[in-house]
């Protein structure tokens, strides 16, 4: 447990952003100065941690000590106009950054960054006119306290990107995202909106009236545009059944030009809901690729996370994919599973390369706080070591074995992991890993045409889930 008093909240969401950076799993409680000595030294077997932080006229500072062990304890200060957050911020977090790579003795290879998107820190630097690879680099460590490998990546994919991005008139360009929220269990790491389908399924008709209706609303406002790629996600569209899936692929067709797409991309990423009958269907509405998705290649984390297939079924998807013709497969795997360590993730690697899918995506295990390991956290602490930085570097040596580059960086709010998609060296299958991962088009409601209206459908617990 982690206890926080502060005389103001100025830089609350950075105090807890970057202490839950360094405290993977922690609760942070906010306290008073008046219940300071009434605080327990250690919660469940684990020590107690205590961080004070007090703005003053021209500073802040802060300590974090054991509360089990006194003696175990760190302080510091930022002097500089800490409200002026635009000049300030970078100075605060910096300091935050420090005070807690003392008390724990950790090193972070996203230094102090805990948002999203850090290519968009390098466009910004190179559009103001630094293009010296290095100087980047450099700037980026120093200003973040970020590892030079993580400097390199993301630096490389935002030169990647600006590339991309020059050669398109994405302005006059949008990319479409359809979401089916249905799968066919819900995995213990999971916070998305997804319902299983045995649990749900009834409402699938009425999710599938109110989804059409918002698609109908869209294919008109969109209209003067380039429509460049398609993606189905989830949830997992292929948990609906055929003749849902089929009518899915009709309306698509229907209201968007998708022949004229780029990329026609549906995740099928539950191999226990892919069948032939669903890969003909997708096959036949153009779909261009498709996702499959193992996570592991691990039975026993498999059954401990909820997904109810098993490492057979995603080699019998994945043959099944080849068969019904497709020739762009991305695969999807975690590191930082519950009960896994480096070894477990190089034997998801060999069996994912085995494969050889033209793409995968490497997520770090990030657990929100609606995700059920996050609500029953007691009951998995012990198996939940962490993504580590070796695994991720390991990820980069498979990859470039095979001549694969990395084409998305992300960091994971509040976590130390990053999300990598990597793609091969056949450029005509770069579409879907670039520019609209990159640049996905929001829909405004100018005043002479009205948003689409509030819908609702019922579930079985007799309350609605609404959709906007």
């Amino acid at each position: 447990m982690i206890y926080l008093i502060q005389n103001s909240r100025e830089y609350d969401y950075d105090i807890r952003a970057i202490a839950l950076a360094f405290f993977s799993g922690e609760k942070i409680t906010e306290i008073t100065e008046e219940d300071r000595d009434r605080l327990p030294a250690h919660d469940d077997s684990r020590e107690s941690v205590l961080m004070e932080f007090h703005y003053l006229e021209d500073r802040v500072t802060g300590n974090c000590r054991s509360l089990l062990h006194p003696e175990h304890a760190s302080s510091g200060q930022a002097v500089c106009n800490y409200r002026d957050h635009e000049h300030c911020r970078n100075e605060v977090c910096r300091f935050l950054y420090r005070l807690f790579q003392d008390y724990t003795g950790k090193e972070l290879p996203w230094g102090m960054l805990t948002g999203i998107r850090p290519t968009k820190i390098f466009m910004a630097w190179m559009e103001e006119g630094e293009e010296d690879s290095n100087a980047l680099e450099s700037r980026f460590c120093r200003t973040y306290l970020a590892d030079r490998q993580k400097a390199h990546l993301c630096r490389t994919v935002a030169q990647k990107e600006r590339e991309i991005l020059a050669a398109r008139d994405y302005a006059r360009e949008y990319s479409l995202y359809i979401g089916i929220p249905f799968c066919p269990t819900t995995c213990l790491y999971c916070s998305f909106t997804s319902f299983p389908v045995s649990r749900f399924g009834r409402c699938i008709p009425d999710y599938m009236q109110a989804l059409f209706r918002e698609m109908e609303y869209v294919s008109e406002r969109m209209k003067g545009k380039k429509l460049t790629t398609v993606y189905v996600g989830g949830g997992t569209p292929t948990a609906l059944d055929p003749a849902s899936l089929a009518l899915l692929m009709d309306r698509v067709h229907a209201l968007f030009p998708v022949s004229r797409a780029e990329e026609f991309t549906v995740e099928a990423g539950r191999p226990d809901s892919v069948t032939g009958e669903k890969l003909k269907i997708l096959k036949d509405a153009g779909v261009s690729r498709i996702s499959i998705n193992p996570q592991t290649m691990h039975q026993d984390t498999l059954d401990l996370i909820g997904r109810k297939h098993t490492v057979p079924q995603t080699l019998e998807a994945y043959s099944m994919a080849r068969e019904a013709g497709f020739d762009n497969i991305n695969m999807d795997m975690i590191t930082g599973l519950p009960g896994e360590r480096l070894e477990q993730v190089e034997g998801t690697l060999d069996g994912i390369f085995r494969l050889k899918p033209e793409s995968l995506t490497v997520h770090s295990l990030a657990i929100k706080r609606a995700a059920n390991l996050n609500i029953e956290m007691d009951r998995y602490r012990s198996l939940v070591y962490g993504s580590t930085n070796e695994m991720l570097t390991r990820v980069d040596q498979y990859a470039g074995r095979w001549g694969w580059s990395p084409t998305i960086c992300t960091v994971r709010r509040i976590y130390r992991g990053i999300l990598k998609t990597s793609d091969t060296a056949y450029p005509e299958k770069n579409v879907s890993t670039t520019s609209s991962s990159w640049r996905k088009s929001r829909i405004s409601f100018p005043a002479v045409l009205a948003p689409p209206p509030r819908l609702s459908f019922p579930i079985p617990d007799g309350s609605s889930a609404r959709k906007m």
